[in-house]
């Protein structure tokens, strides 16, 4: 295989100790390579260690003590997004998702990298993430950076070159951020017209602070769809981003506090508007499966955890949907398509509303480069993927694209700004809304 020869030997008493437990995934691989076209990755570069099949082979010589974890073996496992589109093709049913997580997992406890990464990820993943006060103060003090003028100076100037590392990527991916106080939910919002269901709804850590009104239209949706919503304060961050990163153990203690948070609301179904946070809260059993206390109870959580999407197909808002002329496009979040296998939902809810048109869009459920922090840590090859995913959305010739994820958000406006469109992004529960909005449901 491709860069075999930077394989380096590791005597098996030093199994890679994360990674204990994946041998039943590596070994359901039949190495057919059914994977590889639909890898964006492997696309783009074509070499054997930067696909699935060769990822697989590098967990499993890990696992099993025949190599080390050197920089070339670091570089090709850290590459992979995580989109999981492997799995949707995969005839095995290789758990593909939850290898790559552990290997990161060992990636980040063997090498956290040097004193200012292992600073930036504890500032972000200990102290803002699951904190929504602080992670509030951070966003106000954005805001401020932002109707300031000084982000206009910094990118006008250059000084964003200046910055160490991928810095200039964080800042370049700043979406604006809403007024103060915009978007605040109160804990509970009751049903319009008969109580048909008790749900609760999950905030989200980045999608409270920035995309409040993309919150405030979901409630909006399950009300009328005749739910009580039930949106707890303590109910933070789910940490499907640590997940993502590799950071498990801090993963493992926000998915017990979210399941505890839940247990109390006593709610039939805890509905997620962000695709990476759905997928990552219905994996819950997976992630503590060694928890004698927890693993039971976090089974029944993910048992009832399901997408707006999903949700509302099946209960769908009371009322007249209003005329909404728009012609737009419907990119599929990976964690919603490939990790939810959830995607006829979504398009049918569009579909249904009047003068809206809905033009399919090539590659839809490839993987735009977001994927949690990817587009932060690979800003290379995620503006690669980026870059065709925009060529895709501008073949259109929509008006709009409509997704439901915050990361898929941020990025698809970040290649349509740099490209001079003016398609819009849009969340599918603001389109929705405003749609029964305009079918004459009153917001009382």
């Amino acid at each position: 295989m491709a860069h075999a020869s930077t394989l380096e030997p590791l005597a098996s008493p030093h199994r890679l100790t994360m990674l204990e437990g994946v041998d039943e995934g590596v070994n359901t691989c039949v190495h057919c390579g059914l994977c590889l076209s639909y890898c964006p990755t492997y696309s783009e570069l074509g070499t054997e260690m930067d696909s699935p099949r060769g990822r697989i082979f590098l967990i499993a010589s890990l696992a099993e003590g025949r190599i080390a974890l050197t920089d070339s073996v670091v570089s090709h496992l850290s590459l992979c997004l995580d989109c999981r589109a492997c799995e949707s093709v995969c005839p095995s049913g290789v758990p593909y998702g939850r290898l790559i997580e552990a290997a990161k997992a060992e990636i980040e406890r063997q090498r956290p990298g040097g004193p200012l990464r292992r600073l930036f990820r504890w500032v972000n993943f200990d102290l803002l993430l699951p904190r929504p006060r602080l992670l509030g103060l951070a966003a106000s003090a954005l805001r401020l950076y932002q109707r300031s003028g000084l982000q206009r100076l910094v990118r006008a100037t250059g000084l964003l070159r200046l910055l160490p590392g991928t810095l200039s990527a964080w800042e370049a991916l700043l979406p604006e951020l809403p007024p103060w106080g915009g978007g605040t939910l109160p804990e509970h919002v009751p049903a319009r017209g008969a109580v048909r269901a008790r749900v609760g709804f999950v905030e989200g850590c980045v999608q409270r602070v920035v995309f409040g009104a993309h919150n405030q239209a979901s409630v909006r949706l399950l009300a009328r769809s005749g739910a009580e919503v039930r949106i707890p304060r303590e109910a933070a961050c789910c940490g499907a981003l640590h997940a993502h990163a590799g950071e498990r153990q801090r993963a493992r203690a926000l998915a017990r506090k979210m399941i505890e948070v839940f247990e109390r609301a006593s709610v039939e179904a805890i509905i997620v508007n962000a695709a990476g946070c759905g997928a990552h809260m219905k994996a819950y059993g997976h992630l503590l499966r060694d928890d004698a206390v927890y693993h039971a109870r976090a089974e029944r959580f993910a048992a009832k955890v399901r997408d707006l999407s999903e949700y509302l197909a099946q209960r769908p808002p009371v009322g007249a949907l209003g005329r909404l002329p728009l012609t737009v496009t419907y990119h599929d979040p990976c964690h919603l398509v490939h990790g939810q296998k959830v995607r006829v939902q979504a398009r049918q809810l569009l579909q249904a509303v009047p003068g809206l048109q809905l033009v399919e869009l090539k590659e839809a459920d490839w993987c735009c480069g977001s994927a949690g922090i990817y587009n932060l840590t690979q800003p290379e090859m995620a503006g690669r993927l980026l870059e065709r995913k925009v060529n895709h959305l501008l073949a259109t010739g929509a008006e709009a694209v409509v997704t439901a994820n915050p990361g898929c958000i941020i990025q698809l406006a970040l290649g349509l700004r740099a490209r001079g469109s003016a398609m819009k992004v849009l969340h599918l529960g603001e389109v929705l809304d405003e749609a029964y909005r305009r079918g004459g449901v009153g917001e009382g």
